[in-house]
């Protein structure tokens, strides 16, 4: 047990947080909703009914939806984008997919390269995209439920207002979904472009995102 909590402590330690984060956003979401809903003189919800509730959903997937974005731009932006200097960039001449040589597929991988790898053909394809189709299509369902958990929520607001619900469409096109959705995507943008700079410049001892500490700010990736 000691031997598994060692190798797979990052991803343990964050699905801790990521769940600790998310029973207190219930809790003081929950808190929050029934304040609000007795300022508007209206009854309290349990915290079950608020989980399955609108407006918890929609906070949930514009958070998930932003962040699987970031990652799946910045996994498909570094194939052929480069940053001298930053070890979140691959080397300076190594812009593109690379050879199947460097990659090890086909008649290169060995071994210990997954199946799918040696394999060859369209398995080996899709396993070479698997990443970005994973990612890609995580960020589409939540942003998808951002959209319809959102327009439910809209719609509550606006008949206690005792306006007229809005259809899909009208809701996606609309100033809601639009604010919601860019005040994600910029703050994500902004973190893993400050990431890829600072990194050239400042140094974590030991972190796998940094360079050594030693290393000349021009090194690059591997030229480290």
């Amino acid at each position: 047990m000691r031997t598994f909590l060692r190798q797979n402590s990052l991803s343990i330690f964050f699905g801790v947080i990521f769940l600790a984060a998310l029973v207190g956003q219930a809790m003081t979401g929950h808190a929050e909703y029934n304040a609000q809903q007795i300022s508007d003189g209206l009854a309290t919800v349990s915290l079950g009914r608020y989980l399955t509730s609108s407006s918890f959903a929609v906070d949930v997937a514009e958070n998930w939806q932003s962040e699987y974005l970031q990652f799946l731009l910045y996994i498909l932006a570094t194939v052929w984008m480069l940053q001298r200097g930053s070890p979140e960039s691959k080397a300076l001449d190594d812009a593109g997919t690379e050879t199947d040589e460097e990659q090890r597929i086909g008649p290169f991988a060995n071994e210990h390269s997954p199946a799918p790898a040696r394999r060859g053909g369209a398995v080996t394809w899709w396993y070479s995209q698997s990443l970005g189709l994973v990612m890609g299509a995580i960020f589409f369902a939540s942003w998808a439920a951002q959209s319809l958990a959102g327009k439910v929520a809209y719609d509550e607001e606006r008949i206690s207002q005792l306006q007229k619900p809005v259809s899909w469409a009208e809701y996606v096109v609309g100033s809601d979904f639009w604010n919601r959705t860019l005040q994600n995507w910029q703050s994500e943008f902004l973190a893993v472009g400050s990431m890829a700079v600072f990194s050239i410049y400042l140094r974590q001892r030991g972190s796998s995102q940094s360079k050594p500490v030693g290393a000349p700010h021009s090194a690059t990736d591997i030229e480290s």
